[in-house]
């Protein structure tokens, strides 16, 4: 009686092709809709279409569109995709602690995506209901997006 399903030949082949493939494959900037935030609505075209983007624009738009949607909220997003920030709000941490939990969250937030190389620069703006805060967020290829987002009514 045989020890395995499978001939002796392909028992230490499992591995070969997931390796190599993964060493050959590039990053892909792939393809998105684009979404205009401050209307809170996608773009049509002329034609009434959802407009699209890809490259750089594609990734723009993954990253606004991550850093304003809380984790865990929405079952269609993996557990990976989104921020935390809401978490801090009223837990009465001093703003040297908000400050670099935000920092913290907006990073793995961020990073998650292969295609974010760094996540650095933040500037916090406080006002009383909450805080805003801008970030600069670099990909691969050392295209810098300059990001914004608040935690709480900021």
């Amino acid at each position: 009686m045989a020890d395995s399903l499978f001939p002796e030949s392909m028992k230490d082949s499992w591995n070969e092709g997931i390796e190599a493939e993964n060493e050959s494959s590039e990053i892909s900037f792939g393809r998105s809709w684009r979404f205009d935030f401050d209307q809170g609505e996608f773009v049509l075209t002329p034609t009434r279409k959802i407009a699209s983007c890809t490259g750089t624009d594609a990734w723009v738009m993954w990253c606004r569109k991550a850093i304003r949607t809380p984790r865990y909220r929405h079952l269609i997003y993996s557990w990976s995709y989104g921020q935390e920030l809401d978490e801090l709000i009223g837990k009465g941490y001093s703003r040297a602690v908000l400050e670099s939990e935000i920092q913290r969250m907006v990073s793995e937030a961020l990073l998650v995506d292969p295609r974010t190389a760094d996540v650095d620069g933040f500037y916090f703006s406080w006002q009383e209901a909450g805080c805003s805060f801008t970030c600069q967020v670099t990909n691969i290829y050392d295209e810098v997006l300059r990001l914004e987002g608040s935690v709480g009514d900021g």
